[in-house]
């Protein structure tokens, strides 16, 4: 039975170009991030993957790059869920400022606890396990049944969302989560043994035809 669960952080948007907070905001792709989103369906497909099941959040970079990876590797009818749990992290009062500026205003430790530790919340916003505390009861009760069913699980949702899973997938500490990033159109493929632990991860590697 195969149990695949492949995990896509959206392309680049405009406010990842233009080095802001984005959070809750909602900016679309770039030119890039639209490249990332088919140069990611492209490398699936050719490495002979297909999706029963697609998932993703309620921001249209996440949306638009499902949509974009599904169309390149023929499924464009495949019926896609939308769900807030799998929303990038709140940033609050952070969202909308440049990260510099922002690193100028509070200083370089501040602004890396705000972005990459576990539990320290930026003002007004949601930490990483505020994040978690979302996303995994979903991947729980919604995600995971299908993947354990014999699904094939396409999650395509946001840097944070997907931190916050990978963390627990790959059985990741509070610590060694900071170190943890997402790069914005690179597949991670997993394969789940029939107790839901990890069989096998391989991140789709890109060669100089399929994108970055």
């Amino acid at each position: 039975m195969e149990r695949v669960l492949v995990l896509v952080r959206h392309g680049q948007s405009a406010w990842n170009l233009e080095n802001l907070f984005t959070g809750w905001r909602d900016p679309d792709l770039t030119e890039r991030g639209v490249a990332e989103a088919r140069a990611a369906g492209r490398g699936l497909k050719r490495e002979g993957y297909s999706f029963d099941a697609a998932f993703t959040s309620e921001l249209v970079r996440a949306q638009r790059t499902c949509a974009l990876l599904l169309e390149e590797m023929g499924l464009r009818d495949l019926a896609v869920i939308r769900d807030p749990a799998l929303n990038e992290r709140d940033y609050g009062d952070l969202s909308g400022l440049n990260k510099d500026a922002a690193r100028a205003r509070w200083g370089d430790a501040q602004v890396h606890a705000w972005r990459r530790s576990y539990d320290v919340r930026p003002p007004g916003g949601e930490s990483l396990k505020d994040t978690a505390a979302r996303v995994l009861p979903y991947y729980i009760t919604t995600i995971l049944p299908q993947v354990m069913a014999g699904q094939r699980v396409l999650v395509a949702a946001h840097g944070n969302s997907l931190r916050a899973l990978v963390m627990v997938l790959d059985r990741l500490d509070g610590e060694a989560v900071t170190d943890l990033q997402i790069r914005t159109g690179v597949p991670l493929i997993y394969r789940l043994n029939a107790d839901t632990t990890i069989a096998a991860k391989t991140v789709l590697a890109w060669d100089g035809d399929t994108g970055p």
